[in-house]
């Protein structure tokens, strides 16, 4: 067999998912098999190794508002230190530009070491917040349902840039408890491999997103992450206060690109690194 470092990066089938699984796993991330099954259906994911990848690599286009996501950058541990994430992003970085698209990350520090020699410019801070859920809803947001889709979409696209239906009709499917709407303003969230992750938090202002989070919290099972805008004192201090922590920033980068996509003054949380 090749020695690791001579393996080509390809495109990856849905015959990997076991081994794409066994990734995130490993690195103790959340992400459960729908949220790579969302990469194989409405992206590409592409690795070192075949249907049992030692480094991988997706991308999510987004070609109306002129980006793609990339995310699931990962690479076992005992391979790490050889360059093979390096290759797996670039292998990204290649197919965006053949496309045209620009590319948008959220980055850990470390990662962001990585990205700013490449030309990354940072966007927007974030913070990941984990804690409890549970507890008593406020009076005035109400739970979404199927035919709130159309409006979902629209207000998510005015915050994040561009139109992603298909990932929110994903996202109120798997968690429909908590998934709420109030005025210009809502939430949703997802059953994650060890945690229940809220967001998007899309809202006019801060008062009205924290309705959105109390309510979504309250029907929310078993420990919760959130991923909010670094901006947002008033949700950091009320998750502090229901007992949440600050786990790890994040920083979102562009390629190129320091100009925020859509009005990030309306997203208060993202729906996580690898989903924007």
């Amino acid at each position: 067999m090749a020695p690791t470092e001579a393996l080509p990066v390809a495109a990856l089938g849905t015959s990997a998912m076991d081994g794409c699984l066994a990734l995130s796993r490993e690195a103790g991330w959340n992400q459960a098999e729908a949220d790579w099954r969302l990469f194989f259906e409405d992206g590409t994911v592409f690795g070192i190794g075949g249907e049992r990848p030692v480094a991988t690599g997706a991308v999510l286009p987004y070609r109306e508002g002129g980006f793609a996501w990339i995310g699931m950058v990962l690479v076992t541990a005992s391979q790490r230190g050889r360059g093979l994430g390096t290759r797996v992003l670039r292998h990204g970085l290649g197919l965006l530009a053949e496309a045209g698209l620009v590319p948008v990350l959220d980055a850990t520090p470390a990662g962001a070491r990585i990205y700013r020699p490449l030309g990354f410019v940072a966007q927007l801070g974030l913070t990941r917040w984990r804690g409890p859920g549970g507890g008593e809803a406020p009076e005035g947001p109400r739970r979404v349902t199927a035919e709130d889709l159309p409006r979902l979409a629209a207000l998510d696209a005015g915050a994040f840039g561009a139109a992603r239906p298909s990932l929110l009709g994903a996202l109120m499917r798997r968690a429909p408890a908590v998934g709420h709407l109030e005025g210009e303003g809502f939430v949703l969230g997802r059953d994650g491999d060890r945690a229940t992750q809220l967001g998007p938090l899309v809202a006019p202002d801060e008062a009205a997103a924290l309705r959105l989070l109390r309510a979504a919290l309250a029907r929310a099972p078993g420990e919760v992450i959130i991923d909010i805008a670094d901006r947002c004192t008033a949700l950091a201090d009320a998750l502090r206060a229901r007992g949440f922590a600050p786990e790890r920033p994040y920083t979102r980068m562009a390629l190129g690109h320091a100009a925020p996509f859509g009005d990030p003054s309306r997203l208060m949380a993202v729906a996580g690194p690898e989903l924007g």
